[in-house]
């Protein structure tokens, strides 16, 4: 997410960081460096101009040029002053009236509404506890209603069925009345996008928002269509009493100039923020960890949310007990090691969050393929129970086999259990040395070929 940015910026914060003095020739050349990056990241030019002059001033003045270390206070405020341009904390969803809150979402074609529907939904459904009933008032696109149909049976969210026959402000009246009688907290209602901005359009979005006089009027808008989806918010903002966005597609844009531009060119808060297309990828926007994330900062919050989130506690309690009671390492526990990791978004997903990652080699983040541990645990999954339980019974033939079954080769079956021993070893310090020799191991294994480049990218 945003790499070309995040690399740019975080190599001249990196030589700031480093600097004992600093005079105002210095942070004039430090700035013009940032502001190229910003406009290299496709960051609106009023939003560069802004944020510029805003750093400029508190720059040259007491806060940095007179700190203790002035290269450091000076990367602060650059943090500082990026947190503020994305809308200083996170903007919550307004669910306290009386039910069902309606969700009224809008945007162009192509920008992932329909998904964006089914993610808000199992993202309130999981993390809020709410009910949650979806509705399609697309009648012009093929297979829309279809779709979310689908969709919502995927997130375990009610389906109020609609056809391209209604009229769109029928339809949300009839899905109003059905979630008041289903008990639904929240109604999301799914509209119809076009390729551009048009009249019709803004009329029907306008009829619909006053039949359904919504809570909350969110725009979905493509993070990869840059300062363009900043002046697209912008014109929706100017009909809709908006009251916030959704950038989706995120993962994909490696400029960010769309999550620096929106809030300043709207004024509309960034509400959430889509980093893939599963289900579970939308998370909330918080300006302050995606500055850190833009700046090779990392995000450890986010990181331990995720963690506490969607790793099976059980089966980390019973591993613990179990290497603290002397018991072998398998390769059973090795598969459900990886298969944890590959639910917190696989290595891709742990790497962004994790600090310094932008200042790792194109050759290294290449090697970074989230497939890498879908072939480890299917090569796992071809060995026989006894094979996992005890795995020096994988002789050649052996290895041929499973290799055969993975649909991989005996290099990559040879090339798993050399780190499966690398962990086994790592899981023994647990016994010999807790945590503290767990973690001496663990950096022997990244060191050492293992996670995160041990096989070859294909």
């Amino acid at each position: 997410m945003f790499q070309s940015l995040s690399e740019r910026l975080g190599q001249t914060m990196d030589r700031l960081r480093g600097k004992a003095r600093l005079s105002e020739d210095n942070i004039r050349e430090a700035l013009r460096e940032v502001r190229i990056a910003l406009l290299e990241g496709d960051v609106a030019l009023p939003v560069v101009q802004a944020f510029i002059e805003r750093v400029k001033v508190r720059a040259v003045g007491q806060e940095v040029l007179k700190s203790l270390t002035p290269g450091q206070a000076l990367v602060k405020v650059v943090r500082d002053e990026m947190v503020e341009v994305m809308g200083g904390s996170n903007s919550a969803l307004n669910l306290n009236v009386p039910t069902p809150a309606v969700i009224l979402m809008a945007g162009l074609q192509g920008a992932g509404k329909t998904t964006t529907v089914a993610k808000l939904s199992r993202y309130l459904k999981e993390r809020h506890k709410k009910k949650v009933m979806v509705v399609s008032a697309d009648i012009y696109r093929p297979a829309a209603i279809a779709q979310l149909q689908t969709l919502a049976g995927q997130v375990g969210a009610l389906f109020h069925a609609s056809s391209s026959e209604q009229q769109p402000v029928d339809i949300v009246n009839g899905a109003i009345d059905a979630a008041r009688r289903q008990f639904a907290d929240v109604l999301i209602v799914d509209t119809a996008g076009r390729l551009a901005i048009d009249e019709a359009m803004m009329a029907e979005i306008k009829a619909l928002h006053g039949a359904l006089n919504p809570v909350e009027t969110l725009f979905v808008v493509d993070a990869m269509t840059g300062q363009d989806a900043a002046n697209t918010a912008k014109a929706f903002a100017e009909a809709l009493p908006l009251t916030g966005v959704v950038l989706t597609k995120a993962d994909g844009d490696a400029r960010g100039g769309a999550a620096l531009s929106v809030r300043h060119i709207t004024g509309k808060p960034i509400k959430f923020i889509g980093l893939g297309e599963k289900t579970e990828a939308l998370e909330p926007f918080h300006p302050d960890r995606i500055a850190g994330r833009i700046l090779g900062m990392g995000d450890v919050l986010s990181l331990v949310e995720e963690v506490e989130r969607k790793v099976d506690k059980d089966k980390a309690q019973k591993l613990a007990e179990k290497m603290a009671g002397g018991k072998r390492f398998t390769l059973r526990d090795f598969r459900d090691q990886l298969q944890q990791m590959n639910n917190m978004g696989g290595l891709g997903g742990l790497m962004d969050k994790l600090p310094g990652m932008n200042k790792l080699s194109p050759q290294m983040k290449a090697q970074v393929d989230d497939r890498q541990i879908q072939r480890m645990i299917a090569i796992i999954n071809s060995m026989t129970p006894g094979e996992r339980r005890f795995p020096k019974l994988l002789n050649g033939s052996r290895r041929a086999r499973v290799a055969r079954g993975s649909g991989t080769t005996p290099a990559d079956v040879n090339r798993l259990l050399k780190q499966f021993q690398q962990m086994e070893k790592m899981m023994g310090k647990l016994k010999g040395g807790g945590m503290k020799g767990m973690l001496r191991g663990l950096g022997g294994a990244l060191g050492g070929g293992g996670f995160p480049g041990g096989f070859p990218p294909r």
